[in-house]
């Protein structure tokens, strides 16, 4: 078994990967992994003994996540210009992933956390309905809502497809 510093060395860049997807800002994400190391850190000998440190690791952040935005839940919206690829554009690609994340970020949290754990984790309806302490319909609910306003978003742009060739 590693020890802790291994651990943290060797797993950070998919805790990194995870915690933005999460969160939907590079800062906050920082933030949330260091938060996660350090009770992770605190609890290393149960996780050891456990020994699935990477499950036991994402289940702490998801848990450190979901306690976060429940404390800052009434904090104002910031809104941001976005403007769509250019014709030809080379970077269409790049466009297509940001307005992605965008999109995920602009969705309640609850809605990215079920999306999430739901393709990310690949988790089922009943699991993630145990660990949001919902029920499997308003889990399923929740992913429609939040799959139908990223639909809504992508459709806003032109397909990168369109764009190919057209110089």
């Amino acid at each position: 078994m590693p020890t802790f510093e291994e651990f943290a060395g060797h797993c950070l860049p998919a805790l990194q990967r995870y915690a933005y997807v999460l969160t939907g800002d590079v800062h906050a994400s920082e933030d949330l992994v260091q938060d996660t190391l350090v009770k992770l850190a605190d609890a290393w000998r149960r996780v050891r003994a456990d020994g699935n440190p990477m499950g036991y690791a994402r289940a702490v952040m998801f848990r450190t996540f979901v306690s976060r935005w429940r404390t800052l839940r009434r904090r104002p919206l910031v809104y941001g210009y976005e403007e769509a690829p250019a014709a030809g554009d080379a970077f269409a690609e790049v466009d297509t992933r940001d307005t992605l994340r965008r999109g995920l970020a602009s969705l309640p949290r609850l809605q990215r956390a079920v999306i999430v754990l739901g393709y990310l984790d690949d988790m089922s309806d009943d699991d993630i309905a145990a660990l949001l302490a919902r029920r499997p319909g308003t889990i399923r609910s929740l992913r429609h809502r939040g799959l139908r306003s990223l639909r809504e978003r992508l459709s806003e742009i032109e397909p990168v497809e369109a764009t190919r060739g057209t110089r």
